[in-house]
């Protein structure tokens, strides 16, 4: 049944993807525009191709599964040509006339980048099936760097200081090029710098520049006016520039919404008959929108006619305070093994009337063969998470930015049953998390503790895992105790399905056991002289993770990204501990890993699988993996997937006496040791979720004896692995 699947899969998929005629609907003398070509004749630092493709007035579109749907139709008119009409895409139909357009867009773009007499020169290749490339080779113009800036202001003493003191500041220096970007982006940065000062109504419109590129050969000289009257007026206006102050601040929320007064005055900056600050309105903006509670947040600022003064009014609309979550991954694997993951959630936004977030999920794993009963494992988990917008215990007035760091409360309860052993896990955090500006994320758990009980565990799994004392000692009880984690950077904030160009990093800490070891001395101890907590060792261990990731987004309409991620973590036991709990080991596999394996089926290293483990239950102290996944768009909402997954886990240190160390990392067993898939996938691109389907198989199993290689022929033989998932896999 499961290789029925597989196979009916890759049939849909190949069958979307296959060649066809992309011109075959194209009424007699038109030609389908397959490619611009861009390409620079005289490259010069900072200039390239991907800042003048944006001025082409007609954007080809390559090939696409989308296109040769559209080119299904039959002529006919009806129902098949309406549903293909809907699902594919037209053809893009050349325009020559869009050509010379394009062509003078690219050199006023040019010339406001500070390129001057600029050319551009277009050939137009007419090629077989009524295709058509246009290929635009650019000359870039002469620069001028600035050779020297003069300002002109108005007869305001206390302007005029104020102005000079911020051109410290200036982005345009002695010896830059000249450009009128340059010139709008630092009448931008000046104004604002101003309305920060106090200067309500001042705007980049009251700066006019005049350059000199005559008098001084291959320079220019640079003029900068601010006049009391803007771009779009003449003269004729004047006005004086005056510093406003801040006058009645008001707040206002629905009255059914249940909140308490005091929060809001803690989150608002502003006090009346303080001078003016755009700076300090954007941080009162960016403070109350941190409560999720509220859906809105409008600021509407109005200046008095008869004295320098504004008013703000705060307008907060509430949003879904509480509700219900869902979420589901699945899979299966080429020995039949199912993995079924569902998790129901249930929050709450103002649980004190505070905008405190109450989160509680319950959530469960079930794995299981069917006909085998005794091929099982059932784990079910309770969580509960408090997050409180302030940072205990300290008040939130200490705190200026925009971003108020939180607190976060972690709670949870896991019960696992697998055939060779019964486990409860008990785990409590507290910390702190929060932002840094846009893209810097942290969370900080000072105090984190877990309890590890095994009530059952199999006697025959007990003998034979004494056979290697690192692995014996994973599996017992245990107590930890300690600090962990992490650090998140992404360059498009908290966009959790960005459209563009975009990369991330995450770095993760956990440490444990080294507060209970300065008092180990006063401790009880058992057999191996381990400092004993409620008659259970403690674990002391490091553990490390790092990942980065690059996602780079090309012909938006076409859907087409390429996505890549590199990890690699690394954990050591020392101290009271001789190796690391299992439950914080590393594995591989699934629906977000090694997709040509379910999860805890990959390594570690080149050991076969553990057959003490009814269901795989492989990990290590260390992984590092790679993947890359080809991203398009296919039709309506439905996009496909490309991808290749590269890894393993391994275990660190020397082999005890008496185990083999295929297991371990060793630099020259290291290529053979690297697990390696490819697999095509489905996605449905619902704007607010993405729902996944990945068909995963093995091209290189460290596992095998003899080669290591699969060949094409064995990959739907027990070497694949099908995955359902909600989001990216990374």
């Amino acid at each position: 049944m499961t290789k029925r699947l597989s196979y009916a899969l890759a049939a849909a998929i190949s069958f979307t993807v296959m060649s066809c005629s992309t011109t075959r609907l194209l009424p007699e003398g038109q030609e389908r525009l397959t490619a611009n070509r861009i390409r620079i004749t005289n490259p010069a630092n900072g200039m390239n191709v991907s800042e003048i493709s944006p001025y082409l007035k007609q954007n080809a579109t390559g090939w696409s599964p989308a296109l040769c749907i559209y080119n299904w139709q039959n002529g006919k008119g009806k129902g098949w040509d309406k549903f293909t009409k809907k699902l594919g895409k037209p053809p893009v139909v050349f325009d020559s006339t869009m050509v010379a357009a394009s062509i003078g867009n690219i050199c006023d773009h040019l010339e406001y980048i500070g390129y001057y007499s600029s050319s551009v020169d277009a050939r137009i290749d007419h090629r077989r099936n009524r295709k058509v490339r246009v290929d635009y080779n650019v000359t870039l113009g002469k620069r001028f760097p600035i050779k020297d800036i003069s300002y002109e202001l108005p007869m305001q003493r206390e302007f005029i200081q104020e102005f000079y003191a911020d051109t410290v500041h200036s982005t345009i220096k002695v010896g830059d090029y000249l450009s009128e970007d340059a010139l709008e982006k630092e009448s931008a940065r000046s104004a604002t710098a101003l309305r920060n000062r106090g200067y309500y109504d001042f705007s980049k419109n009251f700066f006019f520049c005049e350059a000199d590129t005559v008098s001084t050969p291959d320079s220019a000289s640079l003029h900068i006016m601010v006049k009391e009257y803007t771009r779009n007026e003449n003269k004729a206006v004047h006005r004086d520039f005056n510093k406003y102050t801040l006058g009645k601040i008001s707040v206002s929320y629905p009255e059914q919404l249940r909140f308490r007064p005091e929060v809001l005055k803690q989150l608002n900056c502003l006090k009346s008959g303080d001078l003016y600050s755009e700076r300090d309105i954007n941080t009162t903006y960016s403070r109350f929108n941190s409560i999720s509670l509220f859906n809105s947040v409008s600021m509407q600022l109005t200046a008095r006619d008869d004295e320098p003064v504004v008013d703000c009014d705060i307008s907060l609309q509430k949003g879904k305070i509480q509700g219900f979550k869902f979420g589901l991954e699945a899979s299966i694997n080429s020995n039949g093994i199912f993995g079924i993951s569902p998790q129901l959630s249930y929050f709450n936004k103002n649980i004190f009337r505070g905008g405190e977030i109450l989160n509680v999920s319950l959530s469960s794993n079930h794995q299981f063969k069917f006909r085998d009963k005794n091929v099982k494992s059932n784990e079910v988990a309770v969580a509960a998470s408090l997050l409180l917008p302030r940072f205990i215990p300290f008040p939130t007035r200490l705190f200026n930015g925009p971003n108020l760091p939180q607190t976060k409360i972690n709670v949870s309860y896991n019960f696992q049953k697998r055939p060779e052993f019964t486990r409860n896990r008990a785990t409590a955090q507290f910390g702190y998390t929060g932002n840094y500006r846009r893209n810097l994320f942290y969370e900080f758990y000072p105090i984190s503790w877990n309890l590890i009980r095994l009530p059952y565990i199999d006697a025959e799994f007990a003998e034979s895992m004494k056979k290697n004392p690192f692995m014996y000692n994973s599996y017992q009880d245990h107590f930890d105790m300690g600090l962990n984690g992490l650090l998140y950077y992404s360059s498009v904030g908290n966009n959790a399905n960005p459209k563009v160009t975009n990369w991330y990093g995450r770095l993760e800490l956990d440490l444990a056991g080294n507060l209970l070891s300065a008092f180990k001395g006063a401790m009880r101890k058992n057999g191996l002289d381990q400092g004993l907590i409620i008659g259970i060792p403690f674990s002391q261990y490091v553990k490390v993770e790092a990942s980065v990731g690059r996602t780079i987004v090309w012909g938006k309409k076409d859907g087409q990204a390429l996505a890549m991620r590199l990890l690699i973590g690394a954990g050591h036991a020392y101290g009271n501990s001789m190796s690391l709990p299992f439950d914080k080991q590393f594995y591989g596999g699934g629906a977000n890993s090694l997709r040509g394996w379910s999860a805890r089926t990959v390594g570690p290293g080149l050991a076969p699988m553990n057959k003490e483990f009814v269901i795989p239950n492989q990990s290590g102290d260390m992984k590092m993996e790679a993947n890359i996944e080809y991203r398009f768009l296919m039709f309506w909402k439905l996009s496909g997937a490309l991808f290749i997954d590269a890894g393993n886990v391994w275990n660190l240190g020397k082999a005890p006496a008496g185990v083999s160390d295929e297991s371990y990392l060793r630099w020259n067993t290291l290529a053979s040791s690297i697990a390696a898939d490819w697999g095509y996938g489905l996605r449905v691109d619902l704007n607010f979720i993405i729902l996944r389907l990945d068909l995963g198989m093995r091209i290189h199993d460290p596992a095998r004896t003899g080669s290591k290689w699969v060949a094409p022929k064995e990959w739907f033989k027990n070497n694949y692995a099908i995955h359902f998932g909600v989001g990216y896999p990374f």
